[in-house]
């Protein structure tokens, strides 16, 4: 490997189970896995230069993370009365820009279509209130497509639900603006910017030991670092990893016709799925998930030509499609990660460094929601006598989240397995799938009640 700039800090660890994935050759942040088994892997940080020290620093939890589910758990276990450390990767300066009100603010290309689930974590946590509400668009209905001129056709409501809205779409920059203005208030949580660079685990619990010499002690140790977890690859945990060879293309428009909270998904075979999510007023999210090739011509194309693309779905629905400004798209690389554990001594995994699904059910971030709902509980349930590390209280955390974990992987996989198939007669058959089930209420209300983290009760 090349010898380091000035300023930059190399170093590497080992790791099993994952496969390469490509990034930029300067990866800023948080250690990622991007190695074959057991290979030894180089990393780099555009981070300046520390005093060492030898300051330890002791609290309940440790999170390692800097999104959205590792701020949602420091907050979590804050309230519960946790002294809590955040360690995130040092940040990069952002560009200078000038100042705006929140209604010229431009749309942010990544959002969430969050869950009942999720609706209700943020709200018990003081959060989804601090959210700018103007902003955010409920969703009141789903309408599935399938592929051909014969497509199926499958509809969810919000009245069939027996709820108000089934989701609700919210911009990445609220949720994290939220989530730091909450994080100020929260006199338990001490955030803490560095690079970790070893973990090690006794009976007395885990610690963290930073670039520049400072220790991180916990009974506790919460990995929620993403899909390429630095955490996941210290405690030697393995993975099983598909590539889909798919990359999500997405960005926003305006459309001409109103979208009446309605969130539309089309399954094709050569093209991949293509879902249309409302934003608030006449604007929708794009979320294609396209094959490596046609996902090269979509990012090659201004986002006009990629407009009259989309006009083949969506003019009948939506009107004509135009982009909003300033222009804006990104394009994130898809996989399926299955680690062979989400615990390890005195270590529990959530959100994508637990596991990494197809987005085509829009369930990533809610499947972490539920990650941490589940383990607060199981921490907040513990007998007196055990710490809230003590083994017994996170392998219940795991089997709690088993079931959920694995119906998603499968269905979401299986879906992209089956509208993939470029068969007559599976093309056939998922469209009467498709068909029968929107004629089958009971079923279809039980789907909607998972997918919506909500009991039939």
């Amino acid at each position: 490997m090349a010898s380091p700039l000035p300023g930059q800090v190399t170093g590497a660890w080992r790791c099993r189970g994952l496969a390469p994935a490509s990034r930029p050759a300067l990866w800023i942040g948080p250690p990622c896995c991007s190695g074959i088994d057991g290979a030894i892997v180089a990393y780099r940080y555009n981070a300046p230069m520390t005093t060492p020290t030898t300051t330890t620093i002791r609290t309940d939890v440790c999170i390692v993370g800097n999104g959205a589910i590792a701020k949602t758990a420091a907050l979590g276990f804050a309230q519960a009365g946790h002294s809590v450390t955040l360690l995130a990767p040092p940040a990069r300066k952002p560009p200078e820009a000038a100042a705006t009100s929140a209604a010229e603010r431009p749309w942010d290309v990544r959002v969430y279509a969050l869950n009942h689930t999720a609706h209700d974590l943020l709200t018990s946590l003081k959060v989804w209130g601090a959210l700018d509400l103007a902003r955010v668009a409920a969703v009141d209905a789903m309408d599935v497509n399938g592929d051909g001129e014969q497509g199926g056709k499958l509809g969810f409501d919000a009245f069939g639900a027996r709820v108000g809205t089934l989701a609700w779409i919210v911009e990445d920059s609220n949720l994290n603006g939220a989530l730091d203005a909450a994080l100020k208030f929260s006199h338990n949580v001490q955030q803490i910017s560095g690079i970790a660079c070893e973990l090690d685990c006794s009976k007395a619990g885990a610690s963290v030991r930073l670039e520049d010499g400072r220790r991180l002690e916990c009974a506790l140790l919460v990995g929620a670092d993403g899909r390429e977890s630095w955490v996941r690859g210290q405690c030697d945990i393995g993975v099983d990893y598909r590539m889909y060879h798919q990359r999500a293309i997405v960005t926003n428009f305006a459309c001409d016709k109103p979208h009446h909270g309605v969130a539309y998904q089309w399954f094709t075979c050569n093209e991949g799925i293509v879902a249309l999510l409302p934003l608030p007023g006449n604007r929708v999210s794009l979320v294609w998930s396209a094959p490596e090739t046609l996902a090269d011509t979509l990012m090659d194309e201004s986002l006009g030509e990629l407009a009259i693309r989309l006009g083949a779905f969506a003019d009948e629905k939506l009107g004509v499609l135009r982009p909003l400004q300033p222009e804006a798209v990104a394009a994130v690389p898809l996989a399926l990660i299955k680690p062979h554990s989400i615990v390890a001594p005195h270590v529990a995994l959530v959100g994508d460094a637990a596991h990494a699904v197809h987005p085509l059910a829009g369930h990533g971030m809610n499947l972490g929601f539920a990650d941490l709902v589940d383990l607060l509980e199981a921490v907040r349930e513990r007998e007196a006598q055990r710490a809230i590390g003590d083994e017994r209280v996170l392998a219940r955390y795991a089997r709690k989240r088993k079931e959920e974990v694995l119906m998603m992987q499968l269905a979401t996989d299986g879906l992209e397995r089956l509208f993939g198939a470029n068969l007559e007669p599976l093309r056939v058959a998922r469209n009467l799938g498709l068909n029968l089930l929107d004629k089958m209420p009971a079923l279809k209300r039980r789907l909607m009640a998972h997918a919506m983290g909500k009991s039939l009760g």
